[in-house]
């Protein structure tokens, strides 16, 4: 009874704005019924002056907005990748739009076309967000609240029709706007072709475009780093032979008689690890050390040029002004808040949590992170202490590893979600963004601790024979014969390859099996056959609710970080990465098209504090990468041996390995007889450390540069913004006559 007085209270008050209403029932027993909203025009035009919405004044030419069109373009080179799309939106001069000088701009007698379909969602959206539905005082208002309550299974906008192309032959031009996205982009086949920002931007808001925009940008960058990665890998591959270490090593035959790996364990011959050795040297060459510089400028370069482009795209679609309006509070906040305080800034009583206790609570929530991070890794680190350190276990631990961070995964998401509600935040934007920092800090220790582990720690307090280290009681694991690097590059292999595989198997099973739990859970609740066709409302009902693009933004930053911080040691990472965005784009634009509601258009200006992660992990991918280099790798002792004794590196592995105190067996460290260090390695730390100093000074002194060089807003877009503020002057000008001579005037083109 309340939920019914509550929705009748609504729909009165929605009537009474204004807003055009029609109901209707899925069937004859009227166990669904769907109220259908539209605004009409008077309303539309009310409510785009307050929610500054941009009125066209004049046309300008298309934009292009790929590089390598123009680069293409300029050489004479046939472009494959291009592709006509029809009914491409017009690009327009524009400007916040104004009630009193309406016939200013362009278009505005035909009232049936003026306001493009999102600027008409995002007008009712508005109306339905602010909407009261029983008392201000105890904030319940709001279509959110209502479907928070129950009072409402679902809101959404309408799909425009069917994404299927009709059964006869139409016009390109004819097709609807869902239909041309599904013909020119969310089809497999058009996996090599441009993306239509525009139609995508016009379709489903900025928001999404600029999702979209930043994926494909992304993934055009990766283009470069693959191929120099491949051609680093394939140079390993091809002086292998020239490995003199590794020769020695298979060459030694009983030579080098190897402390055990373990108490129970047997002495064994450095010989036995000949293929290992072999295959270490792929991922432990000169040319990787090359590949971790380029990668460390890949990743500041690629995020300076973002930054070029987000702002044409901000500019282009008219968000380059836009700011978040004072937001009201979320329904989850309004529903639970303690008191009810004046809002400082619009002067309203709104629901009010006391900041003090949200600061405790989240100081209690970062102690549950904290603890559930450390509990993770002990295990982890335990149960590779447990298995025996050879190349199977590596693989298996590996693998094991993956199944946890995945399952973890899941457990730190809900905890964090749980974690979030309960600190109370107010608006929307606080909690996605405190809710995004906590994920990702969980995400981030979950997927890369156990690799950081192997680079930087396993290994590095094994002790020597007869003084061993041990935690626990257990002795300190050791990398395996190969060496850590080697380990380093199954883990990685095995983390980000399975991980994508995985996600993308999850991203193509998993909304059709929503959708039909979904078709499957109204059938019964329907019963029987429907007396009609399916109208449009009824067949987006069965769609998947749209998730957001929370999910899409964390898998993406989470490779970024798998491909800049240890490139050093999986030179083959951005190849993997780029063939896995190319089937990501399209399952993503297939989701989106085909299998979900469509979703309310948002305004963004660009990708919010994910490019700060973006930033903050291209700076960490630096000095990982030269303590990877200096700590991990082998480049440096051999460095200095070929420095100080012999430039082809011949004896250089008889040189690394020190007698154990008492039975003469060997093991690989830089020791004397006793145990002590000797002079080479003190010498070769004064190196590793000079190295880790210069790496990263030289490295962040380019990359300071190319921020100063390269600015964030081309000087073209810099034109256009003073041609279209002078323009926006002269059309909200009181003096009528200046727009006139204006438009006479032979230097400005008529619109």
């Amino acid at each position: 009874a309340q939920l019914a007085q509550w929705r009748e209270k609504f729909v009165q008050n929605l009537e009474s704005v204004g807003l055009v209403m029609e109901k209707e029932t899925a069937n004859e027993k009227k166990t669904i019924h769907f109220l259908k909203i539209s605004a009409p025009w008077d309303v539309l035009v009310c409510y785009a002056e307050e929610l500054c919405l941009r009125a066209p004044l004049q046309a300008q030419q298309h934009l292009d907005l790929n590089t390598s069109a123009r680069v293409l373009s300029k050489l004479c080179i046939p472009n494959v990748m291009t592709e006509s799309v029809p009914n491409r939106p017009l690009d327009y001069y524009t400007c916040a739009f104004r009630k009193s000088k309406m016939s200013r701009f362009l278009g505005w007698e035909d009232q049936d076309t003026y306001f493009t379909n999102t600027q008409r969602h995002r007008v009712v959206y508005e109306i339905l967000a602010r909407t009261a539905y029983g008392k201000r005082k105890k904030a319940e208002v709001g279509v959110d609240r209502l479907l928070n309550e129950g009072a409402y299974t679902a809101a959404f906008p309408l799909h425009e029709g069917p994404f299927q192309l009709p059964k006869h032959e139409v016009k390109p031009d004819e097709l609807n706007q869902r239909q041309v996205l599904y013909y020119y982009w969310a089809r497999w086949c058009k996996w090599y072709k441009y993306q239509p920002l525009d139609h995508i931007r016009e379709y489903f808001g900025e928001k999404i475009a600029l999702y979209f925009a930043w994926l494909g940008f992304y993934t055009a960058w990766l283009l470069p780093a693959a191929v120099v990665g491949t051609l680093v890998f394939v140079s390993g591959v091809m002086s292998m032979g020239t490995n003199t270490p590794a020769e020695e090593i298979c060459n030694s035959g009983a030579s080098y008689t190897m402390c055990p790996l373990c108490k129970t364990c047997k002495a064994w011959n450095m010989s036995e690890i000949c293929t290992l050795t072999k295959l270490g040297y792929l991922f432990d060459h000169p040319g990787t050390v090359f590949f971790s510089v380029f990668m460390s400028f890949w990743a500041v370069t690629f995020l300076e040029y973002w930054k070029r482009k987000m702002a044409t795209l901000a500019h282009h679609w008219d968000c380059m002004d836009f700011h978040e309006e004072e937001e009201r509070p979320r329904p989850e906040f309004a529903a639970m808040a303690p008191t009810m305080e004046q809002n400082p800034v619009t002067g309203v009583k709104e629901p009010y949590f006391p900041e003090k206790t949200r600061l405790s609570r989240m100081f209690t929530g970062s102690m549950v992170i904290i603890m559930m991070v450390r509990l993770f890794k002990i295990f982890y680190i335990l149960y590779c202490c447990f298995v025996f350190a050879g190349t199977i276990a590596n693989i298996s631990s590996s693998i094991v590893n993956l199944g946890l961070i995945l399952l973890m995964g899941q457990v730190y998401t809900a905890l964090a979600e749980q974690l979030t509600k309960w600190e109370m935040h107010r608006t929307q934007t606080q909690y996605d963004n405190a809710f995004i920092f906590k994920v990702f800090i969980f995400q981030f220790v979950n997927f890369y601790s156990s690799p950081f582990y192997v680079a930087f720690f396993k290994g590095r307090f094994v002790g020597y024979p007869t003084n061993y280290g041990t935690l626990f009681g257990m002795r300190n694991e050791d990398c395996g014969a190969g060496g850590c690097l080697i380990e380093l590059a199954q883990q990685l292999f095995i983390i980000m390859v399975g991980k994508q595989l995985i996600n993308n198997v999850q991203e193509f099973i998993l909304p059709k099996v929503k959708a039909w739990r979904q078709k499957r859970t109204l059938a019964k609740v329907l019963g029987g056959k429907a007396s009609h066709e399916p109208r449009r409302w009824e067949e987006d009902y069965k769609l998947v609710e749209c998730e957001g693009l929370f999910e899409e933004y964390l898998e993406m930053v989470l490779q970024f970080g798998f491909i800049t911080i240890f490139v050093a040691a999986f030179p083959l990472a951005p190849l993997f990465a780029l063939l896995n965005n190319w089937v990501e784009i399209r399952l993503d634009a297939h989701k989106f098209v085909c299998e979900y509601r469509r979703p309310v258009a948002e305004r963004a200006q660009n990708i919010g504090v994910w490019f700060n992660i973006l930033e903050a992990l291209s700076h960490l991918s630096v000095i990982a990468n030269a303590f990877l280099i200096a700590f991990t790798s082998d480049f440096l002792p051999r460095l200095l041996y070929q420095y100080k004794f012999d430039n082809d590196l011949n004896g250089y592995v008889n040189f690394t390995l020190a007698y154990a105190p008492l039975n003469y067996t060997e093991y690989k460290a830089f020791r004397d007889n006793n145990g002590n260090y000797t002079l080479f390695y003190w010498e070769l730390l004064a190196v590793r450390l000079g190295f880790i100093i210069a790496f990263e000074h030289v490295v962040f002194f380019v990359l300071r540069a190319i921020d100063w060089i390269v600015p964030d807003v081309p000087e073209s877009l810099e034109l256009k913004m003073k041609r279209e503020r002078y323009l926006a002057k002269q059309a909200l000008a009181e003096n009528q006559e200046a727009l006139l001579v204006s438009r006479s005037s032979p230097t400005h083109p008529p619109a």
